[in-house]
């Protein structure tokens, strides 16, 4: 098994993304990361490729339909419906 560890920077370069978005990920807890001795957050190549994983979206998925609300009567009637 060949695992690899990353610097949030580096991380960031990989995934295309900004340093701060990965590191807030990270500190909310919605991104996979280790923490090493006082808090120093590392990514392994598992963690990014389930960071990317998580962001995926993917077309064709059923959606829940949508209701469309326009002005306060709108609202008032979606109350007593």
């Amino acid at each position: 098994m060949k695992l690899e560890f990353f610097e949030p920077a580096e991380a960031a370069t990989v995934l295309k993304c900004s340093e701060a978005w990965l590191r807030d990920g990270a500190a909310k807890g919605e991104f996979p990361h280790t923490v090493w001795g006082k808090g120093k957050i590392v990514f392994t190549s598992v963690h990014l490729r389930e960071i990317a994983e998580l962001r995926e979206v993917r077309s064709g998925g059923a959606t829940a339909p949508t209701v469309r609300m326009i002005g306060t009567r709108a609202q008032a009637r979606q109350k007593f419906s």
